[in-house]
């Protein structure tokens, strides 16, 4: 029995290339995670006239660029060589299958291994910003923690509520570019046109179905920003450098977990396609 092109087919045949990109991703995840927190320290020394902090940060910011350099010439040679493994496996795999069929898969099937490339360590950035963040928020006040903990609650109920209609909406504009290759066959400009603008209907259902989600999550994040700053604001004897560690990774913790959503929305979207992409049958459009 053949295994299923899918994330466990790619990990299988490399489990090595990706623990190495992987675990050069956490080391550069971790000193981003860091800089906010040397920053805030550097202008605390600075302000008693001291230079130690400030080179501390200065070495941080120099590693990092090193390490987010090496894992980027890195990452473009083996995740090119996985596209081209897996597409190949794949067009072995459907070659009893029409060519308008497994000429849109192919391309989907790239956007399994990008999700890897793209999506993942943007997504173990975000979880470790957002661990970083919380524990400090939490040392310098304990509600800034419990509101952070509170607003991911709330933003992950908020996309369940979107999931199935994302997943249905992938599954209808998948089906209709599998068709793209046999209505250009047809040489005809009306069916081009209908199906164009099936594409088109397809796509805007989408985004309008993403603009009132991330409308909703940005309105949930925006309130946490404010919250923070309130809070901040009470804290006795507070530094200028002990606020401005706590706005930055206030800030920081939004930023990382709108990556949340948008890796969940991802994970929706492929959802439809490995199934797509293991089918033997010719969906239609709905």
């Amino acid at each position: 029995m053949k295994q299923d092109l899918d994330f466990t087919f790619l990990f299988t045949n490399n489990k090595l290339r990706i623990g190495i990109t992987w675990f050069l991703v956490l080391i550069e995840n971790l000193l981003i995670a860091l800089i906010p927190l040397f920053i805030g320290r550097a202008i605390d020394a600075l302000l008693q006239q001291r230079a130690d902090a400030l080179l501390e940060t200065a070495v941080v910011m120099f590693v990092l660029v090193i390490v987010a350099v090496i894992r980027r010439l890195y990452d473009t040679r083996i995740y090119g060589t996985m596209r081209v493994n897996f597409g190949a496996e794949l067009v072995k795999r459907k070659r009893a299958q029409p060519v308008s069929q497994v000429n849109a898969r192919l391309d989907m099937s790239r956007e399994i291994v990008d999700f890897l490339e793209e999506h993942v360590p943007e997504l173990l950035t975000a979880i470790m910003q957002l661990v970083v963040s919380i524990v400090i928020l939490w040392t310098y006040q304990v509600q800034l923690g419990i509101g952070a903990l509170a607003l991911l609650l709330a933003m992950g109920l908020l996309y369940l509520l979107f999931h199935q209609r994302f997943f249905k909406l992938n599954s209808s504009l998948n089906a209709q570019k599998e068709q793209q290759v046999d209505v250009l066959e047809l040489r005809s400009s009306r069916p081009v046109l209908a199906h164009l603008r099936r594409l088109r209907r397809a796509e805007v259902k989408l985004s309008d179905t993403e603009a009132i989600l991330y409308g909703l999550l940005f309105l949930l994040m925006f309130s946490f920003v404010l919250f923070s700053l309130v809070t901040a604001a009470q804290i006795d004897a507070v530094t200028a450098g002990a606020i401005f560690t706590i706005l930055s990774y206030s800030w920081e913790f939004v930023e990382s977990s709108i990556a949340l959503p948008a890796s969940l929305q991802q994970w929706t979207r492929l959802a439809e396609i490995r199934q797509r992409l293991n089918s033997e049958t010719v969906a239609s459009p709905s």
